[in-house]
């Protein structure tokens, strides 16, 4: 009995060093001399990550990320993001990265935030602490007066953890300079300054309920600049009044309406707000370039997000019995 133990005691042990010798093989380094470069994993295409490390040399077989994940126990998820490896790296050494926090991260940003909204979807990402936070809001996005708000091009970044905010306020408007590239000398040609687009493109992206609502409230909105008469938007009393506990852009009351003494109350002030009141996409750039010819002064929309215009305030009181009472 005890030769027999003995004899099965050492096959098991056999079995175990050639499986360790074979697990070996499958995750050793491709290349030992390698240095580190950026591997990046999109958000749509997890699914070909492991195919990618082979074809790209990180790994030398299909199976290698799988034994490895059986000899370090990491089982997590591979998110989505940018991560610094190695060719000199094991397979073990690179699933423990790929199963941590990226070193870069997929963020998107929608259209029509403010700033402060952004700033605190960014902190939450890439760990901002709260003083980094109020000079991104105070200092970072405040530096030209007119790249105060608006410039901040809604979109999908890769962005690293460690990455500062005014970095992060230089990346974002590099972005928008990049898609609004041709877009000065398109409204000169129109007698409009690039600065009064962008502002009438963040109330434009605030109001509607659709990019198919944009160029007929652009038209509107040109309207009542062009009769000399207040443009009475509730967003910009919003943008003044701020976030009161209810969120950044909760509905405006009466009191909001009569209080609120910002150059932001187009309730009380003629013209344009002092500077965009959100950032908006290129839809609503595009809207208020290519703005729809109406007679329409007052619009609205329904229950159903459905935009009704009036020409006359008898026809809007007539349209918010209908569709709002």
């Amino acid at each position: 009995m005890k030769k027999t133990a003995t004899i099965i005691g050492g096959v098991v042990i056999s079995i175990l060093i050639l499986l360790f010798a074979a697990a070996s093989l499958f995750t050793r380094p491709t290349d030992p001399k390698a240095e580190e470069a950026l591997f990046v994993i999109s958000r749509t295409n997890q699914s070909e990550t492991t195919t990618r490390l082979q074809d790209s040399g990180y790994i030398r077989f299909s199976l290698s990320l799988s034994i490895a994940r059986l000899m370090t126990f990491r089982f997590g998820e591979i998110e989505p993001g940018g991560y610094k490896i190695s060719k000199s790296m094991d397979a073990r050494k690179l699933i423990t990265i790929l199963t941590s926090e990226p070193q870069l991260k997929w963020i998107s940003i929608p259209e029509g935030l403010r700033k402060e909204e952004i700033g605190e979807r960014l902190a939450k990402e890439i760990h901002w602490n709260d003083e980094e936070l109020e000079k991104w809001n105070t200092i970072y996005t405040a530096m030209q007066f007119d790249y105060r708000e608006g410039v901040y091009f809604p979109d999908t970044y890769l962005i690293p953890v460690n990455e500062n905010g005014l970095d992060t306020a230089k990346r974002m408007i590099n972005r928008f300079n990049e898609r609004f590239a041709g877009y000065p000398e398109k409204f000169a040609e129109q007698n409009i300054k690039w600065t009064t687009a962008l502002k009438i493109a963040s109330i434009v992206q605030r109001e509607a309920a659709g990019k198919e609502d944009m160029p007929l409230i652009a038209g509107i909105l040109w309207n009542r600049l062009l009769n000399d008469q207040l443009l009475e938007v509730d967003a910009t009393v919003q943008y003044a009044r701020g976030n009161t506990g209810s969120g950044w852009w909760a509905p405006i009351t009466s009191s909001d309406i009569q209080n609120i003494g910002s150059p932001y109350n187009t309730y009380k002030n003629k013209g344009l707000p002092p500077t965009p009141i959100s950032n908006p996409g290129m839809n609503a750039i595009d809207a208020v370039l290519n703005s729809e010819e109406t007679d329409c002064f007052y619009y609205l929309h329904d229950k159903d997000r459905q935009i009704h215009c009036a020409k006359t305030l008898e026809e809007h009181e007539t349209n918010i019995n209908k569709y709002l009472k």
